[in-house]
């Protein structure tokens, strides 16, 4: 949601290089490689869990099963503060997690506030196969992990709880601008804290597939969620034209519905970036001067395999493993 981490490019990117072969930062375009297997990801750091992704597509496995492998890469990182084992809790100190996962039909699954559970993903994939609804919360998403046999353990490492402590000594809660954010959350020990994960893709059969997992903005107030886990705002998958997911401020990206406006202006013949670009300026238009003070991104992937992302401020990057390789883009802006 937030750039509530950081506007940083880690470190990781290097070491990832030499783990997955040669990663080339580029400057944000629509780029295709048709017919071809590729997975997406928000932010440059996730090009490890699209290694992961890409066990199953380069095997001409299910995009849905690739999306979904993916993203519990981050979930169980604890040095990931932006998502699952070790996210920067409530102000209340409770980590709550937010995920959504989506395929090719249009069959999906969220859950959202739901706590002490590893991989939220996991469970958002069973709400879609076994249940008649779309979203489960709370409690009862809780409840329905343990009884199908998820175990609930703490999710709060000592690194995320001291970050948290240390942000009581001031309590300051002003989460929705670039500025406080970032004094938010540059706390001493943090590593990686680029953002939620929201990753599409596209297998060898045509079909495409998402999934978003998250731990929200970092000392939230109780029981607030973003656009994650909401499908047509963090997420959306439409089959006959391409897939499309966020990151940012929620709160901006729920107003417009923006994964599903980036897929209907796809559907009117735009490029993944073009579209991308179009729905941020929504944004502007919607928000006016407040826009200037955010941050959102979107990633979109056409059924040719055509890709791009765009978004409000500089620093938003995304990353991107197919046959060609593995990269890591620097997406445009507008400001």
């Amino acid at each position: 949601m937030i750039n509530r981490r950081k506007f940083v490019q880690s470190s990781v990117f290097s070491s990832v290089a030499v783990l997955f072969g040669k990663t080339n930062f580029a400057s944000g375009s629509s780029v295709s490689l048709k017919n071809s297997p590729i997975v997406i990801s928000t932010w440059g750091d996730n090009v490890k869990a699209n290694a992961e992704a890409w066990k199953i597509l380069g095997a001409n496995g299910r995009a849905l099963d690739a999306v979904e492998a993916g993203v519990q890469i981050p979930e169980a990182d604890p040095n990931d503060q932006s998502v699952g084992y070790g996210g920067l809790p409530d102000r209340d100190g409770r980590v709550t997690l937010d995920a959504c996962i989506m395929d090719e039909n249009g069959n999906c699954g969220a859950v959202m506030f739901l706590e002490n559970i590893l991989h939220p993903i996991k469970v958002a994939r069973l709400v879609m196969e076994k249940t008649p609804h779309v979203q489960l919360a709370g409690e009862g998403a809780l409840q329905f992990a343990l009884a199908n046999g998820f175990k609930a353990e703490n999710l709060l490492t000592p690194q995320s709880e001291k970050a948290w402590k240390d942000w009581l000594k001031t309590s300051r809660y002003d989460p929705m601008t670039i500025p406080n954010l970032l004094e938010q959350k540059n706390q001493p020990g943090q590593k990686n804290n680029h953002d939620t994960i929201g990753m599409i893709a596209l297998d060898a059969t045509g079909n495409l597939s998402g999934a978003c997992t998250t731990s929200g903005m970092a000392y939230k107030m109780r029981g607030r969620v973003g656009d994650s886990p909401i499908i047509g705002a963090g997420l959306y998958v439409d089959n006959e034209v391409g897939a499309a997911t966020s990151t940012g401020v929620g709160e901006e990206v729920v107003r417009i519905c923006g994964s599903h406006t980036v897929i209907e202006l796809m559907r009117q013949g735009m490029s993944p970036e073009i579209a991308c670009k179009k729905t941020v300026e929504r944004i502007i238009r919607k928000r006016g001067v407040k826009a200037k003070d955010v941050q959102v991104g979107f990633i979109a992937l056409n059924t040719k395999g055509d890709f791009g992302g765009y978004a409000l401020q500089k620093g938003f990057t995304y990353a991107v493993h197919s046959k060609a390789g593995v990269k890591v883009y620097n997406a445009k802006s507008i400001y």
